[in-house]
């Protein structure tokens, strides 16, 4: 069953299970990969400039919010351990894997109008990183991964008045973009069961409290996941 949350039949879909996959609360084992968090500024040219402290900043407050939100995602979550060496290699290897294929979901499946030949029979959700994503799995007793992206661009000075000359031009200019995304993926087959997917997210997450807006966006639909609802973390010290 293909979960969409679009208002009309050719707008962008943000969601997608695979077809007749169904996660039973307390019925598994979800390892957690360290998130991809990247935070920065948008110049006057649309060039993204990465901001250390902004994304450490972001880093805890995400950080926070996933822990809480963890105890309603219906099952066990333990937390992925940093490799080192070729382990570590590896890993980065199949988190960059994991974004092409985000990358693929968001263009050719949660856009009708760009859907594959293969992806058009209505229910289909047919993805997957391989057989081999099972190695980072190895000895966790997992079942599934769960990945999750996120990329903040706060608009500059020079692009805000950029948008405010170009407005008066009645040109459309975009100021700041908001992307973020989160799947799961079955260490026994590779196949991508669920993925959920924004590219205009809301919440600041230099702020513990717009960090937990964006992990509840980015964990909507989850699932198996539980209506519990997560108690207000405190503010980062």
């Amino acid at each position: 069953m293909l979960v969409s949350s679009t208002h009309t039949a050719h707008a962008q879909e943000k969601s997608g299970i695979k077809e007749g996959f169904v996660l039973k609360e307390q019925s598994a084992k979800i390892l957690l990969i360290r998130p991809t968090i990247k935070v920065g500024a948008q110049s006057t040219g649309r060039m993204f400039e990465p901001n250390a402290d902004w994304t450490a900043q972001a880093k805890e407050n995400l950080g926070a919010a996933l822990a809480v939100a963890q105890g309603r995602l219906g099952n066990e979550v333990i937390v992925a351990e940093e490799p080192i060496g070729a382990a570590a290699e590896k890993m980065a290897d199949y988190r960059a894997l994991f974004s092409v294929l985000a990358d693929s979901v968001i263009r050719y499946q949660f856009f009708p109008g760009n859907r594959l030949p293969t992806k058009k029979r209505k229910g289909v959700f047919d993805w997957t990183m391989g057989p081999g994503v099972a190695e980072i799995g190895k000895g966790t007793g997992a079942d599934y991964a769960l990945f999750i992206h996120n990329e903040d661009q706060y608009g500059s000075t020079g692009r805000k008045i950029l948008q405010i000359v170009a407005a008066m031009a009645y040109v459309s200019v975009k100021s700041g973009e908001h992307a973020g995304y989160a799947g799961l993926v079955d260490l026994r087959t590779g196949d991508l069961v669920w993925l959920n997917a924004d590219r205009a997210m809301g919440g600041d997450v230099r702020t513990p409290e717009g960090a937990q807006k964006r992990i509840a966006q980015l964990l909507e639909d989850f699932p198996g996941s539980t209506s519990k609802p997560a108690p207000a973390i405190a503010a980062a010290k």
